[in-house]
């Protein structure tokens, strides 16, 4: 798929404040500082067209991108963020579960996991949540030109033997690097058969 055009939408604190239109949504989530804004910017072939941050937690709204005039990329907030008031932080996962169970227009969601690290509770816990709503998902694991490939397979391995308890088909992963631009074209080809199959 060639991005011809891609453009920030709009942000959204719920998901009824979400844009009321036809367009089928593609979902990246991820624990903060997983590397979420630098691959979207991947895919978009641009440099700021997601804000990064050192700052854990920067993304609290749902923000919107339009990619080709046909299909929307959406920015979900990281979960477990830290430096934010626990009242805010409950508001925030209402609003990602909400949206990531009732909204009509999404179609996929790609979960980001840190390739460095061995399997996260967290991470897990969100997955066995997800397994549970019966949104159809994949697995990115990024950040792997800080290692090697084989360490890259072992993070993968490890996560499928973690979840293999809640998880007994295995969802699609895709290992990329933003400094390499690796996992690009494969994401972009899944997200184009979905598009083809909506």
């Amino acid at each position: 798929m060639k991005i011809k055009s891609a453009v920030f939408e709009t942000s959204a604190p719920t998901r009824a404040s979400c844009p009321n239109w036809a367009l089928p949504e593609f979902a990246f989530i991820g624990r903060s500082n997983v590397g979420k804004s630098s691959l979207i910017n991947l895919l978009a072939e641009r440099n700021a067209l997601a804000k990064a941050s050192v700052t854990p937690g920067k993304t609290k709204l749902i923000n919107l991108f339009r990619f080709n005039s046909s299909w929307c990329l959406v920015d979900l907030p990281g979960y477990g963020y830290a430096k934010v008031a626990k009242t805010e932080r409950a508001e925030f996962n209402h609003a990602v579960a909400d949206y990531i169970e009732k909204r009509d227009n999404l179609r996929h969601l790609f979960v980001l996991i840190d390739s460095r690290l061995t399997p996260q509770h967290i991470d897990l816990e969100f997955l066995r949540w997800l397994q549970g709503v019966g949104v159809a998902f994949s697995l990115v694991f990024t950040k792997t030109d800080k290692h090697s490939a084989a360490a890259t397979a072992a993070t993968i391995a490890a996560f499928k033997k973690a979840s293999a308890d809640f998880l007994p088909d295995f969802p699609a992963v895709f290992a990329t690097s933003v400094t390499k631009k690796t996992g690009r074209t494969e994401i972009l080809v899944a997200i184009e058969q979905q598009l083809k199959h909506a």
